[in-house]
């Protein structure tokens, strides 16, 4: 396939959002304009200024600086997102030699309006000193192919002529702040300035023309790509096809707890599938393999990418699953290595390595693998690879790809300011990197540990024999959740459910058991067929799930947790429902020997026994509810009253006491040293006291 880019982006601009309003909603407006395109602004980065006169907390008219807060999205900032500067105060700085972070930061506080505004961007100083009222500083893929190319001040000469500034690369900060405006002075037919492995900045009178300005560079640089690389493969040309779609969810199903594993060294992550055909575009490429050492392809990348991804060959024709899982856990380890060694040449007093895993995974003719401490950081390492990949395409048809060498990598990944943008997510949830298989999960139970879960930062795959149920749980939780068919007494449904689960987040930490039945009979009138359908889901169910779970977790070699939702009646007997309680029995011993076996591999089996929970439960609105009435001789109506007054607590138990039960269990903080264990949630019913 020929090198193709974008020839144009339409310009959006609607002049009736803006009319009537101030320059700061104008700039808001622009903002999520151009990052609406994240080929023009990757996520979190990128920023925008503007200059108006506005008067000061004391009456005074003075000039204001308006520019994005450090840690925000243009896609999605408002008004609040901006800091406002007084500018008068930050220009006299460009007449200094020098200026460290440290005291860059500390004079930017002293010159914003009100000390509760958001720290302003790390790119203030380059906003401020353009002597121009509006100005944008961007990433575009078609001007990384540029900027990012080997012969890149040539290549910008070429493409843009004199309307072009080219700026080599250095770190953001004062030093290239200063840079910049002494260009823009000495060049004032400029249109635009170019940083060398970094971005663009371009300007104007008003915001429309700031944001057309912006459109036009890019559409000027994608045209020129275009023309430069056609009749060019694109990475080299294919080596071979792509792996067909079902063998490689097959090959990956098999091999992602392993890397899950692997890379979760030091706590869980989320694992994010990608075979686009931008993708396998690249992964079948050949220079893929080394292009993609060459480094990353725009510093903001770095913090969320890491310098390199893993890059993993793969031939169908000679490899198997075995030997591509031994290759990733090999390739992995080395990056590990190299990671630490990494830290250890560049470390400054107070650096500390923060994460030596890879961010990205490429398996050749396979695709790509997101990796995440959260299902939004996996993500957002894919899409920051898809641009990467749109860049090096085009750099490779101008000359060749170039980055940032390790040392400038390094003094950009562990730079205190960008490491402040990080430190701006919320604290992360008891679960975050969790993923957490239920089984009816679409019922009240279910569903409610589930959301549990979620709220918590877990992942959670929802699978129930009613698909359209588990999805409608999932849905209601959001992206965190899928909804997954299984019917736990059948072998091969079991084995895809976990096979969806490992397509879907890489693996599983910790199972809840929880698909049921009940049935109420007198001894006499159980029928060979109400035994087995207990036994079956209720024994045969577990065990089924709880062995794909131990498979899988041992697997990924990380422990993990299984919690088994049984019931009070597998320890007291339950009056005409022998059935259904001797196989809660079998549930609670088979949770108690696997205790016992999966012990040594750090996986925590511990049962949670409720009673009675009627409120959105499955269960109680089918026959269950008339037939335990009718065995304790009351109407059905009577029900929770008499399962409540029966209890030493009088209490009714509800789904979400369950939850908070199956949660205690499933959390190495507050049950890590217990397997093997019970916890009644019933009220207090005497005969299930366990002794």
């Amino acid at each position: 396939m020929a090198v193709t880019v974008p020839t144009s982006i339409d310009n959006l601009w609607d002049p009736s959002s803006t009319s009537g309003t101030d320059e700061l909603e104008a700039l808001v407006y622009r903002s999520n304009l151009l990052a609406s395109d994240r080929s023009i602004v990757n996520f979190g980065g990128g920023n925008t200024s503007v200059k108006v006169r506005l008067p000061d907390h004391a009456g005074r008219e003075t000039t204001v600086l308006w520019v994005k807060g450090s840690g925000s999205d243009l896609a999605t900032i408002d008004a609040r997102g901006f800091a406002g500067l007084r500018l008068d105060e930050i220009l006299p700085l460009v007449e200094r030699d020098a200026m460290s972070d440290e005291e860059m930061v500390a004079y930017l506080a002293r010159c914003q309006l009100e000390p509760s505004m958001p720290r302003p961007s790390i790119e203030t100083l380059l906003h401020a000193f353009v002597p121009h009222p509006h100005v944008d500083h961007t990433h575009p893929d078609a001007i990384g192919s540029i900027v990012g190319a080997a012969d890149g001040e040539r290549v910008a000469r070429d493409c843009f002529g004199a309307d072009a500034v080219w700026i080599p690369y250095i770190r953001p900060g004062f030093a290239l702040s200063k840079l910049v405006a002494e260009a823009v002075e000495a060049h004032p037919e400029a249109k635009l300035v170019l940083l060398a492995k970094h971005g663009l900045v371009t300007w104007g009178e008003t915001a429309a023309e700031s944001y057309a300005a912006t459109l036009e560079a890019i559409n000027r640089a994608a045209a020129f790509v275009e023309e430069q690389g056609r009749g060019t493969e694109a990475f080299g040309g294919p080596i071979r096809p792509a792996f067909p779609e079902e063998a490689r969810r097959a090959l990956l199903a098999e091999v992602l707890p392993a890397l899950r594993g692997a890379v979760g060294i030091d706590g869980p992550r989320i694992l994010h599938l990608d075979a686009s055909p931008e993708v396998l575009e690249f992964v079948t490429g050949r220079a893929a393999p080394e292009l993609s050492q060459v480094g990353a392809a725009c510093p903001d990348h770095l913090v969320h990418t890491k310098r390199r991804p893993v890059f993993v060959a793969f031939d169908p024709h000679r490899d198997d699953a075995a030997a591509l899982k031994q290759r990733l856990l090999d390739e992995v380890a080395g990056f590990q290595e190299c990671e630490r060694s990494y830290v250890e040449r560049y470390r400054a007093e107070g650096d500390e390595l923060r994460d030596p895993s890879p961010r990205v995974i490429l398996i050749e003719g396979v695709g790509l693998v997101g990796i995440g401490r959260t299902l939004k950081a996996a993500k957002l390492a894919r899409d920051l690879y898809l641009r990467a990949i749109a860049v090096m395409r085009g750099a490779s048809a101008l000359g060749g790809f170039v980055s940032l060498d390790d040392e400038e990598s390094f003094g950009i990944e562990y730079w205190p300011l960008e490491l402040y943008k990080l430190s701006l997510a919320p604290p992360p949830g008891e679960f975050q990197g969790a993923v957490v298989l239920i089984t009816g999960g679409a019922g009240g139970i279910g569903s409610a540990a589930a959301q549990e879960f979620a709220s918590a930062g877990a992942c959670v795959v929802v699978t129930d024999i009613d698909l359209e149920g588990a999805g409608r749980v999932a849905a209601d939780i959001g992206e965190v959740a899928v909804g997954v068919h299984a019917d736990v007494t059948d072998e091969g449904s079991v084995t895809a459910a976990y096979r969806d689960a490992a397509l879907a987040f890489g693996g599983v930490d910790i199972v809840v058991s929880n698909a049921g039945i009940a049935s109420s009979a007198p001894i006499t009138e159980t029928s060979v067929e109400l035994w087995d359908r207990n036994n079956d889901i209720l024994a045969r169910g577990y065990f089924l799930v709880a062995r794909e779970a131990a498979r899988m977790l041992v697997e990924q070699g990380t422990g993990g947790s299984i919690v088994f939702v049984g019931s009070k009646n597998a320890l007291a007997p339950g009056k005409g429902a022998a059935a259904y309680s001797a196989a809660k029995a079998a549930e609670l011993h088979l949770a108690r020997c696997l205790a016992e076996e999966l012990g040594p591999h750090g996986i925590r089996v511990n049962t949670v026994n409720p009673d009675a929970v009627l409120e959105g439960s499955r269960i109680w609105d089918s026959s269950w509810r008339e037939e335990r009435a009718r065995a304790y001789g009351i109407d059905a109506g009577e029900l929770e009253a008499f399962y409540r007054d029966r209890t030493t607590l009088k209490v009714n138990v509800l789904p979400a006491d369950i939850a908070a039960a199956i949660l205690f269990f499933a959390s190495p903080r507050r049950s890590g040293k217990s397997t093997g264990n019970i916890l009644n949630v019933d009220g207090g019913v005497a005969l299930a006291y366990p002794r």
